[in-house]
């Protein structure tokens, strides 16, 4: 076995790809371990946001969307416990191989489109979406984050549990990544 990767060769590399592969399957499951950490976060608002997920996820569910949009409701905010500044872009670096481009700018900018509804008592911008009005995303983005996002934080909504959507989250991790296409 190598010690450099230029010391490696061909079949050094045979081992290390089947266990990438296997480990690549287990990918949904990964994520679902780090989701559930989202719990232990007490950051004052009336559900953790573990909840907030499943509760963003059950709304999209609900309101009829596809496998894909219920596991970018399910995972949008899962970059919070490493990057709360910019868990957006964390989380949309994540999914990027498995979600479409549209997807990928939706997580990317939830922040600043849910800003909306309360920048101005943070001292920010309630107006900071629209320099992206022209953006294809736009529309999508904002029905996301007006629609289920910024609404899941009820402690007294019908939540479904995690097991709900692993259907979904199966099927859109079952794809062959986008980057190695």
């Amino acid at each position: 076995m190598f010690r450099h990767f230029d010391e490696s060769t061909a079949e050094d590399w045979v081992p290390l790809n089947a266990k990438f592969e296997e480990f690549q399957k287990g990918v949904a499951g990964h994520l679902i371990a780090h989701l559930q950490q989202l719990a232990t976060h007490d950051l004052g608002y009336p559900v953790d946001r573990y909840v907030h997920s499943l509760q963003t996820a059950t709304r999209a569910m609900r309101d009829g969307a596809d496998d894909e949009m219920i596991v970018v409701a399910l995972l949008h905010d899962i970059g919070d416990t490493l990057a709360p500044i910019n868990h957006g872009p964390l989380a949309a670096a994540m999914l990027a191989p498995y979600i479409s481009a549209a997807n990928v700018w939706l997580i990317e900018h939830h922040e600043e489109f849910q800003q909306y509804f309360y920048a101005e008592y943070c001292g920010g911008d309630k107006h900071a979406r629209d320099k992206y009005r022209d953006h294809p995303a736009f529309a999508v983005t904002a029905k996301f984050t007006d629609e289920w996002d910024q609404k899941a934080f009820d402690p007294d909504y019908d939540t479904l549990p995690i097991e709900a959507f692993l259907p979904a989250l199966e099927t859109v991790f079952a794809r062959e990544p986008w980057s190695v296409k």
